[in-house]
């Protein structure tokens, strides 16, 4: 958990160093609960599309070496990727994690059977990832994503499709800057 710590106010360093517009990181009652949803999630690929400096992979990193899987995170920008390295490379992690640097969208027609995505990109990404991800996703499979009430009016049609959709029971839970659950019934 320190380890945890050190790595966030590194982050912040680094984040006005690099002149970032900020390294979204997930707050630690966040990551706990990622973690938990992973861990408990079924058989198949674990996805996380926006990986920023790292430190939500490392989360889900607990849950999938616990599980006896990988994780393959998604990050578009380079400079962010190279810190994600960086930090995958020094909690030795990376045997876990798979870091792709690109768009997630243009990558995600190859992954079949997914288990759990995090979903912590661009805000009005989030409706076109979830109508990628979710016919994809196995039977009791979970989508999780971010900001969702800090940034609900971004969020909005994303909300409205998830929350009505019959493919899976979804829920905003209270957490960090609020997530909502999806699970594939």
């Amino acid at each position: 958990m320190r380890y945890l710590e050190r790595l966030d106010a590194r982050h912040r360093r680094q984040s006005a160093k690099f002149h970032f517009d900020r390294l979204r990181q997930v707050p630690p009652a966040t990551g706990k609960l990622l973690a938990l949803l992973a861990a408990s999630a079924p058989e198949g690929t674990y996805l996380e599309l926006g990986t920023s400096g790292g430190y939500s992979s490392l989360w889900l990193s607990l849950a999938a070496r616990t599980a006896g899987r990988k994780l393959v995170t998604f990050e578009i920008s380079e400079a962010k990727a190279t810190l994600a390295r960086e930090t995958l490379a020094t909690a030795g992690v990376d045997d876990v994690v798979s870091l792709v640097v690109g768009d997630a969208l243009k990558h995600l027609p190859r992954y079949k059977k997914i288990a759990f995505c995090f979903l912590d990109l661009e805000k009005p990404l989030y409706i076109k990832c979830y109508e990628a991800v979710v016919p994809k996703m196995v039977a009791g499979g979970l989508l999780v994503a971010d900001n969702v009430i800090s940034h609900r009016d971004d969020v909005a049609p994303f909300l409205k499709r998830a929350l009505r959709d019959k493919r899976v029971d979804a829920q905003i839970i209270p957490v960090g800057s609020g997530l909502l659950v999806a699970r594939r019934v």
